[in-house]
């Protein structure tokens, strides 16, 4: 149905009708918004299914359902009141009732500039909480001190700094820092989410470094945490120490590729360092064995996607040699591993460039390189030979194949 008939239904019903959230958010900001997500009050759940007998129920602790207005699914929320009951995103008394008003419901809400309503039809704002002054501000400023009541949204006000490029106000910094005990005991998933969406940001190290003026960062990603402090040669690394590294190589990829997995595998390239032993320091001899260790646990810790995985155990394990082969065989058995890791060979080469700067023509042309020598095949071998001798055979035939396309490629 339209949305002027959806809302029609509803005003009939004795309803107000409220499109809440990201859509209103973005719309003041001037950006694409994205779906609309609504919120009732003033109706009953009977009431409300009676109207809607399609609609599918989707919340378990409060009623959300989906209706299809305007071609799309978009969630009907009804207002509702929270009170802190427990620990945790779980500690929580809902309640939900006709009497329940888009006020107490806006209160609950994390964020300012998440807790601006738009009511229909008439396109009246109810922005009690001066939200859309801090959108023109560029800031993220927290609603009250119920912020500090679920603990990810310490995460939330981190991201938001991060995907609108604002800043966040010493208050919330306040409440930030507030959630850090609770945050110690958080579902994995929970972080992890923030973490992906964060990934997405044009500047993702903003949200890693709001994590940590906020006093939270050891207690959401320790492995990130602990690169603080860690110095490194200053020939090499002039911009710090290999948190900042980490964050630069980051901020670089981002800029080429919006790949989370890439983004993720140059956030996790030198985590290694953050367990160097301090005698060691500024060197960092060893890091890539130990950062597969770091990777192994982050993952017990916060099940990580196989892919994830998969392409950030690469990047730890290859990120130092692979620009500095010399030997052809080495290079061939590179190439024709990274071209099978969940990775496109670009924002494997994107790591790299951030890294290292400069690299070298076997990687510049790696990717057509490594589709060159899958060209040649074991069954082409002379016939009689054992399974080692054409093992080495074919190593061979790629030798003098990769040999031959380099010096095409640097004529």
């Amino acid at each position: 149905m339209e949305e002027a008939a959806f809302v029609a239904a509803l005003r009939r019903g004795g309803a107000r009708v409220f499109v809440v959230g990201g859509w209103v958010r973005d719309r003041l900001r001037g950006a694409a918004a994205a779906d609309k997500d609504y919120v009732v009050s003033g109706i009953g759940e009977a009431a409300f299914c009676a109207l809607f007998p399609d609609a599918q129920r989707v919340g378990r602790s409060f009623p959300v359902y989906l209706v299809t207005v305007d071609g799309k699914r978009a969630e009907v929320a009804f207002a509702r009141r929270e009170r802190k009951t427990g620990p945790g995103y779980r500690g929580f008394a809902v309640a939900f009732s006709p009497e329940v008003t888009i006020e107490e419901d806006l209160y609950r809400r994390d964020t300012t500039m998440n807790s601006i309503a738009l009511e229909l039809p008439e396109g009246r704002l109810i922005d009690l909480y001066g939200g859309r002054k801090d959108i023109a501000r560029g800031r993220v400023r927290a609603v009250s001190s119920h912020f500090v009541e679920d603990p990810v949204r310490a995460l939330r006000a981190a991201r938001q700094a991060a995907l609108f490029g604002y800043e966040i106000t010493e208050e919330t910094l306040v409440y930030m820092r507030a959630c850090r005990a609770e945050l110690a005991r958080e579902p994995g998933e929970r972080i992890f989410a923030e973490l992906r969406r964060a990934l997405g940001a044009a500047q993702p190290s903003s949200f890693f470094r709001w994590l940590a003026r906020a006093g939270v960062l050891d207690v959401t990603f320790p492995e990130l945490a602990a690169l603080i402090g860690k110095t490194q040669p200053q020939a090499f690394h002039p911009e710090g120490d290999a948190f900042e590294h980490t964050m630069l190589v980051l901020d670089c990829v981002a800029a080429e590729t919006g790949d989370v997995r890439a983004r993720f595998t140059a956030l996790a390239h030198d985590i290694g360092k953050g367990r160097t032993p301090q005698a060691m320091l500024p060197h960092h001899y060893g890091h890539e064995v130990r950062g597969l260790d770091v990777l192994a646990d982050w993952n017990r810790r916060m099940t990580l996607p196989r892919d994830w995985r998969e392409a950030a155990a690469f990047i730890i394990r290859e990120h130092m040699r692979a620009p500095r082969l010399t030997k052809a065989g080495k290079i061939v058995k590179l190439l024709l591993a990274a071209v099978k890791v969940p990775l496109p060979f670009s924002a494997f080469l994107a790591v790299l460039r951030a890294d290292h700067g400069d690299l070298p023509a076997y990687l510049v042309h790696g990717e057509e390189i490594a589709a060159e020598l899958l060209r040649i095949s074991g069954h082409a071998a002379p016939p009689g030979l054992a399974r080692k001798e054409i093992a080495d055979w074919l190593l061979a035939q790629r030798v003098r194949r990769l040999r031959d396309l380099l010096r095409q490629k640097t004529r």
